[in-house]
């Protein structure tokens, strides 16, 4: 612990205080030497105090949370002045904490406690989020990777024993393909939702709602023909931008489409619409002609993990993660998401971006 202060006696009451609790002190005797300390070994804590000469504390303070190696050590302020304006003043500064002197023995050893504990909880939060990250890249790097050929080969094996006699040898390969493909999609969502929660840095530009639409839609027309489903589309606003990263606009019209193909029975219609929403939006709504939700539903759709009333109709992978992630990058992208259903009538899932400038026609 590393106590600041300009009059050893002060530091003095400090190392009798806590040094016999086990705690070790480090003296400096004002901001250069403090600096000078941090250099050598960086404390668990800094007891600071606020008044000194040369160099205040407010000064002290704002070099250490500079400097990106000392930036989480916990500062706690000491000083003889209970002004309101310099408590507040030290807090916003980065100070955690204010303790007046002359101190009270048993106030400085639980602020003190209490500051190290805390310390304590923030790096084991921060080795865990490391651990995460570690984890995130295994599965990114390696077990996607693996269950990928599993599933392709797992198809392969299905195609093949389609024209074999024996029916438990075509029923395994079947069952073989279907639990890859399950296991592949849930690792997939779970990485894309993961990457959502970590935080999104999302590089807006000039996108063609419309045109990335027709690509989503081109991109599924195999699934819904193997189920018997038929897209229709509409597609307005010729020329009309919003702003959208085109990687997260592509998730999120994935996610929508996929669902509308999992939960819709076979030989229904799905309806993808591009229209404008007043003068500074474009909406694009995906409709379908499934089961639709319930009112309970619809307060937990968007949760992670969700497992809503509605099931999909051929046995497809359903994660509960689809709906969340499209959440998230709407609300990266600045735009609004919303779901108009009833039980029975099927499920419209609309959404908005900002329209984006006219690009510059000006020689």
């Amino acid at each position: 612990m590393l106590v600041v202060d300009d009059q050893e006696s002060n530091i003095q009451v400090v190392g009798a205080a806590l040094g016999k609790l086990g705690f070790e002190i480090l003296p400096a005797a004002g901001g250069l030497q403090a600096f000078q300390r941090l250099a050598v070994r960086r404390p668990d804590l800094i007891l600071l105090d606020l008044l000194m000469p040369e160099m205040d504390g407010f000064e002290v303070c704002r070099r250490i949370r500079e400097n990106p190696d000392w930036t989480e050590i916990p500062i706690i302020f000491l000083s003889s002045a209970d002004d309101k304006g310099l408590i507040v003043r030290a807090l916003e500064s980065g100070g955690v904490d204010y303790i007046t002197k002359p101190f009270n023995h048993a106030e400085l050893v639980t602020r003190v406690r209490t500051h190290l504990a805390l310390k304590r909880a923030r790096d084991e939060l921060k080795q865990l989020a490391e651990d995460r990250d570690e984890l995130l890249g295994i599965l990114t790097h390696d077990l996607k990777n693996h269950l990928g050929g599993m599933d392709i080969s797992a198809q392969l094996l299905r195609d093949r024993t389609e024209a074999m006699a024996d029916p438990k040898l075509r029923l395994m390969a079947e069952n073989i393909s279907h639990s890859s493909s399950q296991m592949l999609a849930f690792v997939k969502e779970f990485l894309a939702n993961a990457s959502a929660d970590h935080g999104l840095s999302l590089k807006t530009e000039s996108i063609s709602l419309k045109d990335a639409a027709s690509r989503v839609v081109q991109q599924h027309r195999e699934a819904a023909k193997h189920k018997q489903l038929v897209f229709q589309t509409v597609l307005e606003e010729d020329g009309a931008l919003v702003l959208a990263d085109p990687a997260a606009l592509n998730q999120v019209l994935d996610n929508l489409l996929s669902n509308a193909i999992k939960f819709s029975p076979p030989g229904k219609q799905i309806r993808v619409v591009v229209c404008p929403s007043g003068a500074r939006y474009v909406e694009c709504q995906v409709q379908d002609e499934g089961p639709g939700f319930t009112d309970n539903d619809k307060t937990r759709m968007f949760r992670r993990y969700a497992r809503l009333s509605a099931r999909p109709t051929g046995g497809e992978p359903s994660t509960g993660l689809g709906l969340s992630i499209v959440k998230k990058l709407m609300l990266a992208m600045q735009g609004e998401l919303a779901c108009e259903s009833t039980p029975g009538n099927g499920a419209t899932f609309a959404f908005r971006l900002p329209r984006a400038a006219p690009p510059n026609t000006d020689c």
